[in-house]
């Protein structure tokens, strides 16, 4: 049976917020997709009137509630939305908040003591008027339980992707994502504002490259700001200046994006996937593995195969 994804059109909804969450589970075979709301309660937002199919009480049948973005957030949402985003909760329901839609979360009082993230610009407004609220600075998105939140636009993609795949599996993520012209989703705690796979036309983008070609090899710092034709300090500055990331923290993100893909589509040893990721020693690779991703290379395995290899 298909589990019943539910949008929430909030007053104000931002028209790009919510047509990632209709358009990306609204794809996938194994959701079906409602949009709620109340009758002329949806806009105006930037000139788009968004009308919602169904009305606010069909959230009692979501398996999964999506709360979009929507315009000033400082503004709580009416009374019954935020009723309706509580009991969902309580019931155990999956709430996925994109960009501001974290604020009708706070609003409705399901954030207290929860680690949530919003959109950088407004991460300091969520933290003074919900102090509550554990807000997470400069990640894409953060999921604690049956709640997970994320920064903007590019960031909900990464959410919707990140859904499928702990609902369906990696072949149904990648799917999604090929359907979207989206990179499989980028793991959570990668900066907002940079893109960490070598931005392109960046300086520092053909080192970065050469770097990924060789992900198994021993690398340093020195390593790659001779192949920049910098000095350490120099090199160390750009490219933080680049990806928002200190290079040997950027190495560290996507070796774990190697061994990410090969646990899921490969049968290969935890030796051989640490080996082939750089990450030395299989002891290592769990403990670093574990740290990034929030659990063993065999759970996450077990959690995340692609089919049966």
């Amino acid at each position: 049976m298909a589990r019943r994804v539910v949008v929430l059109v909030l007053p104000r909804v931002l028209a790009l917020d919510y047509s990632i969450a209709v358009n990306i589970l609204g794809d996938q075979p194994g959701y079906e997709l409602l949009t709620v709301g109340e009758p002329g309660q949806a806009g105006p937002a930037a000139g788009v009137v968004i009308v919602p199919s169904h009305p606010l009480s069909a959230v009692d049948d979501a398996d999964v509630l999506v709360v979009p973005g929507y315009g000033d957030p400082h503004l709580p949402p009416p009374p019954a939305f935020r009723t309706a985003i509580a009991d969902a909760f309580a019931r155990g329901v999956t709430v996925v908040g994109i960009c501001t839609g974290t604020f009708a979360l706070a609003a409705s009082g399901i954030t207290a003591d929860r680690r949530v993230t919003t959109h950088w610009r407004y991460a300091g407004m969520l933290r003074e008027l919900f102090p509550d609220t554990k807000v997470v600075d400069n990640v894409l998105f953060v999921p604690d339980g049956n709640l997970l939140t994320s920064a903007g636009a590019g960031a909900g993609i990464d959410l919707c992707l990140h859904l499928i795949r702990e609902d369906f599996g990696v072949e149904a993520e990648l799917a999604a994502g090929r359907e979207a012209i989206a990179s499989p989703a980028r793991l959570g705690p990668q900066p907002q504002y940079v893109d960490v796979l070598a931005p392109p036309g960046a300086d520092l983008a053909a080192t970065r490259e050469w770097a990924l070609s060789r992900l198994s090899q021993p690398l340093t710092v020195d390593t790659l700001a001779r192949h920049a034709a910098m000095s350490r300090r120099t090199f160390i500055r750009r490219f933080r200046g680049e990806t928002g990331l200190p290079p040997m923290r950027w190495l560290t993100l996507q070796r774990i994006l190697v061994a990410r893909r090969l646990l899921e589509t490969s049968d290969w040893s935890v030796d051989r996937i640490a080996d082939a990721a750089g990450m030395g020693t299989a002891a290592n690779f769990r403990v670093v593995f574990r740290r990034e991703t929030g659990s063993l290379p065999s759970d996450y395995r077990r959690a995340h195969r692609a089919v049966d290899v």
